[in-house]
C-alpha cells in the first residue's frame, strides 16, 4: 500500500517494458551508459571506456509521420475552405485528404459556356462517379447544352443532387424552345433559384419554381419577349412553397410575373423584397407584392430604373452630340 497514485505506472514496470522490446533496448542503452558515467564522476570513480558503445554501433531509427484521427484532418481542411490553391496542394499530400478537399473544391461549379461543359464531361465521364455530389452552388450559362447532355446521358443533371443554389442565365436559342423539365426537383435540398434573362414563357419558369418544395429565395430578371402568357399557374406543387427568404424581381412588364407570384398556393412570405420599377404602370404590382408579404417583410428595396435613366440620358446625349 505505497504512496503511488492510482493509475500511475511504476518504474519497475516501465523498465520491464523497455527491456522486453529490442528497439527500446537499443535506444535506451546509450542513455543508461551516460547515466553510469555521470554517477561515477560524482563519486570519483574512473569511468570505463567501454561503458559507451562506439558511435558506429549506435542504432539509427527512421522518423515516421504521426497518425492523426481523420476528424482532425477534416477539421484542418475545413479551415481552408476558401483557399483553393492550398486545397489543390492538399490533394497531393495523401489519399485520405482527397475526399474532404473535393468537398470544398467542387462546392461552387459554373458552366458559363459549352466548352466548360465539355471539359467537365471529358474529365468526369461517369456522372455517378463525378464530384457533382459535392456541388452546393451551380451556375448554368448554357442551359441548352446542359439539357441536351442530360437527354443524351439519361439524367446527367441529377448527378448534382445536393445543389442548394441554382442560377440559370439566358439562352441563345432564339425561337427554339428550351425545356426546363430536367431541372424539376433535380436536387431535394435546393433553396435558392435565380433566373437571369431567360427568353422563355413564364409558364415554364413557374413550372420549375413550383417543382422545388424547399424554395426560399427567388430571383427573376426577365426578358421582354413573353409578355402576354399569363394564364394562371399550370403546375400545382404538392405542398406550399416556403418562399421565406428574398425576392428579387426585374421585369419590364411586371404584370404577368407578379400575377403568377400572387397566385402561388400558400401565399408569399418573403422577408426581403428587391424590386425594380421600369414602368410607372408596374407600381401597383409592387404595392400588391408588398401588401402580400406585409406579415413577414423586414426589408424592402425599390430600384427606380426610370429615375436612373432620367439622370444618365442627358449625359449620354451630350456625349453623342460632341462626337458628331
Amino acid at each position: 500500500m505505497g504512496g503511488m497514485c492510482h493509475g500511475a505506472t511504476s518504474p519497475q514496470v516501465l523498465a520491464g517494458s523497455i527491456d522486453s522490446d529490442p528497439t527500446s533496448r537499443a535506444i535506451w542503452r546509450p542513455i543508461r551508459g551516460l547515466e553510469r558515467i555521470q554517477h561515477s564522476e560524482r563519486h570519483g570513480i574512473p569511468a570505463r571506456a567501454e561503458t559507451i558503445p562506439p558511435s558506429a554501433s549506435w542504432p539509427t531509427t527512421a522518423m515516421t509521420i504521426p497518425h492523426l484521427p481523420q476528424e482532425i484532418l477534416d477539421y484542418v481542411t475545413d479551415l481552408l475552405h476558401d483557399e483553393r490553391e492550398t486545397l489543390m496542394q492538399c490533394c497531393l499530400v495523401s489519399k485520405s485528404w482527397i475526399p474532404r478537399t473535393r468537398k470544398h473544391l467542387f462546392a461552387d461549379i459554373s458552366f458559363h459556356c459549352t466548352e466548360d461543359l465539355e471539359t467537365w464531361k471529358n474529365t468526369f465521364p461517369d456522372p455517378a462517379d463525378s464530384p457533382a455530389r459535392h456541388t452546393r452552388s451551380l451556375l448554368v450559362g448554357c442551359p441548352e447544352s446542359v439539357t441536351a447532355a442530360d437527354a443524351e446521358e439519361g439524367g446527367w443533371i441529377r448527378a448534382f443532387s445536393r445543389v442548394v443554389r441554382l442560377e440559370v442565365w439566358g439562352t441563345t436559342l432564339g425561337d427554339r424552345e428550351l425545356s426546363l423539365v430536367p431541372f424539376h426537383s433535380f436536387s431535394s435540398v435546393l433553396k435558392s433559384l435565380q433566373m437571369v434573362h431567360c427568353p422563355l414563357p413564364r409558364s415554364r419558369i413557374f413550372n420549375l419554381i413550383c417543382s422545388l418544395p424547399l424554395l426560399e429565395d427567388l430571383g427573376l430578371s426577365e426578358h421582354t419577349r413573353y409578355q402576354s402568357d399569363y394564364i394562371g399557374i399550370d403546375f400545382q406543387p404538392s405542398t406550399s412553397l416556403p418562399l421565406t427568404g428574398t425576392l428579387e424581381l426585374y421585369a419590364p412588364a411586371m404584370e404577368p410575373t407578379a400575377g403568377r407570384l400572387l397566385d402561388l398556393p400558400g401565399g408569399l412570405h418573403f422577408r426581403k423584397l428587391v424590386l425594380t420599377l421600369c414602368l410607372m404602370e408596374n407600381l401597383r404590382w409592387i404595392v400588391a407584392l408588398v401588401a402580400r408579404c406585409s406579415d413577414t417583410l423586414e426589408s424592402f428595396d425599390i430600384n427606380n430604373a426610370l429615375f436612373c435613366m432620367s439622370l444618365w440620358l442627358p449625359h449620354w446625349e451630350r456625349r453623342l452630340t460632341r462626337l458628331h
